[in-house]
């Protein structure tokens, strides 16, 4: 690992756990245990830093994402598997980050809502129909209607007008949001493939 990839790592790990808020020049210098020429060399700005830390975190969680469904046996086991890394990957955020995120660093959350639709809306279309093929999904659903649906509740969940974060336990909100939806697109044999997922999996 590079000196750029560890201190983007360890950026990410810092700006989740404390939020992004007034974050300063020299308060990264102290976190982060660098010099100022090595921040300048390596950033143009703060928000360049955020950008690339937000395009890293991107790609670990498509890298994650790989290995998750390398071996899902079908599709509600897909969205599940998803669902369940989902939940706790919200659950160990600072919940004032995404809310940080939008406020301070518009275009950082700008890379980020992208990616929804880029990556996310084709890897959710594309499980939804193999659920439809596999007989595990009604095959009545409309798939982009369902998967545009799928995507404005992912909004909605890191809309702080809606939920605002010191109110509201967004693993939570996340839970409540897809699970029961989820388990509205399945067939009986879907919903026996869903049970059989939670007997074996705490959500």
């Amino acid at each position: 690992m590079t000196l750029k990839e560890t201190i983007i790592q360890e950026a990410l790990t810092l700006f989740q756990r404390e939020g992004l808020e007034n974050i300063s020049e020299s308060y990264l210098l102290n976190k982060l245990d660098i010099s100022q020429a090595t921040f300048r060399e390596i950033f143009k700005s703060i928000p360049d830093l955020v950008n690339q830390v937000i395009e890293y975190d991107l790609q670990v969680q498509r890298n994650e994402h790989v290995k998750l469904l390398s071996n899902s046996p079908n599709a509600v086991e897909d969205i599940m598997r998803l669902l369940v890394q989902g939940i706790n990957q919200v659950k160990r955020i600072n919940p004032l980050y995404y809310l940080h995120l939008q406020q301070n660093f518009p275009q950082a959350w700008q890379i980020g809502i992208a990616h929804l639709y880029s990556y996310s809306y084709p890897q959710i279309h594309g499980i939804i129909n193999k659920g439809v093929l596999e007989a595990n999904f009604r095959k009545d659903i409309n798939i982009p209607l369902v998967t545009k649906i799928i995507m404005e509740q992912l909004n909605m969940l890191l809309n702080p007008g809606l939920f605002p974060p010191e109110r509201y336990n967004l693993a939570e909100v996340f839970r409540s949001i897809f699970l029961y939806y989820l388990r509205g697109l399945c067939t009986d044999i879907g919903a026996r493939q869903a049970e059989n997922f939670f007997a074996h999996n705490q959500i």
